[in-house]
């Protein structure tokens, strides 16, 4: 038998042992939004190498023989981020249709739903709630490469109590159906915590109140104690875990600020108290204006039970206003679409109503950008177009500061260096 050569050896190792180094490429663009200075650059031109961007140059020229993506006139904005998804449910998933629905249909729709959330320009996202920890596979499989998707954090279960927002109201006694997360009191609460940080989850999602689409359940009622929230946070951050609370109510909201948590989701009903507490804590706001617009026109026609459209329509007034008070007062407001309770891919429809409610396009672009980056603790990796940063970008033909649906119309994605929609 033929053996290698002791010097052949060594060459042939030192060759595998050489990483291979990407040569740079360039993206040109009519015009790109700044979302660090809050300004618009002219002809910019951003050198990336591999996943990051190396250089960002206004009015740049790129070498003779470089390979350059030339975006034409388009706008040039960091990839968008939403903090507040549900990718492995759907929108015909509520009510009892949703009984139907297995732990595997959830991992396939995921894997369906993030590929349509990053075509529409979300290269980032927070999926806030999955059965049986289909979201944790879904990410390992998009960080893997086998399948399109955001960069995601996830929860996992929501942790709520029994007959509560996260638990299961639909079937009756003789089933005893519980959610995977059901937790009750404050050590069954801190092991539920354990249990997610075991199987992978990156964030914890809590239910503080009632919600809308549950059946039985109060939006402005609180669901846990002050015990059991301070439980979870302490145990949650004591991983380095953040927590983020679904919370309609003004009390929930308010224990659940008080506790430490570090969003609210949904911010309904808080107070001027409640402002003041979440701007003093440095505590995020989790806005899904959007949502209440599309159960009242559509809910009906996609299953929601009649008790959810109801609440809706009782609600959403008064959350609007309360949306608005908390844009005018300087709330740390960061984007979340919460869909799945409105088609995936159309999250963007979210930026308009911002905009209706008092944000600057600017502001709204922002929160899916800067704030969204503060909030995930991506400072400095995502939410901007900057040496550094990955490669997240995308484009639309228009200039959303002009005109904030072009954002709903998106044409170009790339998410670290990949082109994945042109």
């Amino acid at each position: 038998m033929k053996r290698f050569q002791p010097h052949l050896l060594a060459l042939l190792m030192s060759c595998i042992a050489i990483p291979a180094v990407a040569d740079s490429h360039y993206v040109l663009a009519g015009q790109m939004i700044d979302t660090l200075k809050g300004k618009v650059i002219q002809a910019p031109l951003v050198e990336i190498d591999g996943d990051k961007i190396i250089k960002v140059t206004a009015n740049g020229t790129a070498p003779a023989d470089a390979k350059v993506i030339d975006l034409g006139a388009a706008t040039l904005l960091p990839g968008l981020a939403d903090l507040h998804t549900h990718l492995t449910y759907n929108v015909t998933d509520f009510g009892y249709p949703g009984l139907a629905i297995s732990d595997t249909d959830q991992a396939i729709s995921g894997v369906a739903n993030a590929r349509i959330t990053l075509m529409a320009g979300f290269t980032s996202a927070r999926n806030l709630g999955a059965s049986g920890y289909a979201d944790v596979s879904l990410r390992n499989a998009i960080d893997a490469g086998k399948v399109p998707g955001p960069r995601l954090q996830v929860s996992g279960p929501s942790i709520g109590a029994t007959g509560g927002h996260c638990d299961n109201n639909l079937l009756p006694a003789k089933y005893d159906a519980v959610a995977d997360g059901v937790a009750d009191g404050p050590w069954e609460a801190r092991k539920m915590v354990r249990r997610h940080a075991k199987y992978g989850a990156d964030v914890i999602k809590i239910c503080a109140t009632g919600g809308v689409l549950s059946k039985g359940t109060s939006p402005g009622a609180r669901q846990l104690t002050r015990e059991e929230i301070e439980a979870i946070v302490d145990e949650a951050h004591n991983r380095g875990m953040k927590v983020a609370a679904h919370a309609h109510g003004t009390e929930g909201i308010r224990y659940a600020i008080d506790a430490g948590v570090d969003s609210i989701e949904h911010a309904s009903l808080i107070d001027a108290d409640g402002l003041k507490a979440a701007k003093k804590r440095g505590t995020f706001l989790s806005v899904n204006a959007y949502t209440p617009i599309f159960m009242l026109e559509k809910g009906a026609s996609v299953g929601m039970l009649p008790e959810s459209l109801e609440k809706a329509r009782q609600l959403k007034i008064q959350r609007f206003e309360t949306y608005r008070r908390a844009i005018k007062t300087g709330a740390n407001i960061v984007f979340g679409s919460d869909s799945a309770t409105y088609p995936h891919g159309d999250n963007a429809r979210t930026f308009a109503v911002y905009v209706e409610l008092g944000m600057t396009p600017m502001q709204a672009i922002q929160s899916a950008t800067t704030v969204a980056a503060r909030s995930l603790g991506w400072e400095g990796k995502t939410g901007a177009i900057a040496p550094g940063y990955y490669a997240d970008m995308i484009a639309v033909a228009g200039n959303p500061l002009e005109d904030i649906t072009e954002l709903e119309r998106v044409s170009f994605v790339m998410k670290g260096g990949e082109v994945f929609k042109r």
